[in-house]
C-alpha cells in the first residue's frame, strides 16, 4: 500500500494544490493508522469502519477532538481516492462520524496590549528590528503564522504597501500593510544582510524573515519570540500568533469594517469561517442597533 499512499499524496499536491504542511499531516495520519492495524494483521485496504473507530478511540487519549477530526478527514480522503482508483469498492470511513468540536472563539487581544506588543522589541538591535517588522506584518496584515514565515523578499512591495501571501490550498491574496509595518520592514531590510554575511548551512537569501544563522524563520520560532515579549511586558494572558490574527479581524470589525471585506483580508473561502473568528462586543452591537433600527 506504500505505492497507493505515495500516489494519494502526489494527487493532493498536484491536483488539489495541498500545502507541504497538509501533505505532512496526512502522511503522518496514514502512518499512525497503519501502525494501529499492524498488530491486528489487517492491511490498510482491508480495514473497515470498526477499525477506524477503534483507531480514533485510541487517539482520544492523546489527541484533542479537532486533531482526531483532522485524522478522520485524512482517512476519508485516502479511502475516497482508493475507491475512485477501483482499489477498494466501498469507503469504510464514510460510516464514521466526525467528532463533535467545541465552538471556541479565540480571545482577541485588547488594542492597547497589541500596541504595546508592537513596540516591545529593541529597535537598536538587529534581531529586535526583525521582530518588530515580524509583529507589525503579522498583526497589521492579519497573516497566518505559516504565511508570515513563507514570505520572500519579492512578495513585499513597500511602495504599494502590500504583501503577496500564499495561503491555504496555495491560494494567493494581496494583503495591505499600514505605514508602521512598512517602516518597520524597511528598517529591518536595511540590516537584514548582516545575517547572511557569514556563510552557514541552510541559509535562505530569498526569505524575508531570517533567524540568526540566516535561515528562514520557522513558525515555532515566531511563537517562541512572541512568548518572550508577552512575558517581558508582564501581560496576564497566553498569546499566540493566531490570537493576533483574530485580533486583527476583531479590531477591524469594531472600527467599522464590513464582514465581507474582512473575509477577503483573512483569505477565508467561507464567510461562516470569518464570522467565527470575529467577536463583536455588546457595545458594538448596540451601536449598530441604534444606527440601523428604525425604532431605535
Amino acid at each position: 500500500m506504500a505505492e497507493h499512499v505515495d500516489d494519494f499524496l502526489r494527487h493532493l499536491e498536484v491536483s488539489r494544490a495541498a500545502s507541504p504542511h497538509t501533505l505532512r499531516a496526512y502522511a503522518q495520519d496514514l502512518k499512525a493508522f497503519r501502525a494501529y492495524l499492524e498488530p491486528q494483521k489487517v492491511a490498510i485496504e482491508k480495514a473497515n469502519h470498526l477499525h477506524i473507530r477503534g483507531f480514533l478511540g485510541v487517539q482520544s487519549v492523546e489527541l484533542a477532538p479537532a486533531s482526531r477530526a483532522r485524522r478522520l478527514a485524512g482517512l476519508k480522503a485516502f479511502y475516497k481516492f482508493l475507491t475512485r482508483r477501483k482499489v477498494i469498492e466501498v469507503n469504510p470511513a464514510r460510516r464514521v462520524k466526525t467528532p463533535k468540536l467545541p465552538q471556541r472563539l479565540p480571545r482577541a487581544v485588547p488594542v492597547d496590549e497589541a500596541f504595546a506588543l508592537m513596540e516591545a522589541p529593541d529597535d537598536e538591535k538587529l534581531l529586535g528590528l526583525r521582530d518588530m517588522a515580524m509583529l507589525e506584518v503579522l498583526y497589521g496584515g492579519g497573516l497566518r503564522v505559516s504565511e508570515l514565515c513563507g514570505l520572500d523578499l519579492d512578495d513585499v512591495d513597500l511602495k504599494q504597501r502590500t504583501a503577496r501571501v500564499l495561503g491555504k490550498g496555495n491560494k494567493e491574496r494581496i494583503c495591505p500593510l499600514h505605514e508602521g509595518a512598512v517602516a518597520a520592514v524597511q528598517s529591518w531590510l536595511e540590516r537584514r544582510g548582516e545575517l547572511l554575511a557569514k556563510p552557514a548551512k541552510k541559509q535562505d537569501p530569498h526569505a524575508l524573515f531570517l533567524n540568526f544563522r540566516g535561515g528562514r524563520l520557522t513558525t515555532r520560532s515566531v511563537e517562541r519570540h512572541l512568548d518572550r515579549y508577552v512575558q517581558q511586558l508582564g501581560l496576564q494572558r497566553k498569546m499566540s500568533p493566531h490570537a493576533l490574527r483574530h485580533s486583527f479581524a476583531t479590531h477591524l470589525l469594531a472600527g467599522g469594517a464590513d464582514i465581507r471585506s474582512i473575509q477577503e483580508l483573512l483569505g477565508h473561502a467561507s464567510l461562516s469561517t470569518t464570522q467565527r473568528y470575529t467577536a463583536v462586543s455588546f457595545e458594538q452591537l448596540q451601536k449598530v442597533y441604534d444606527t440601523a433600527h428604525p425604532r431605535a
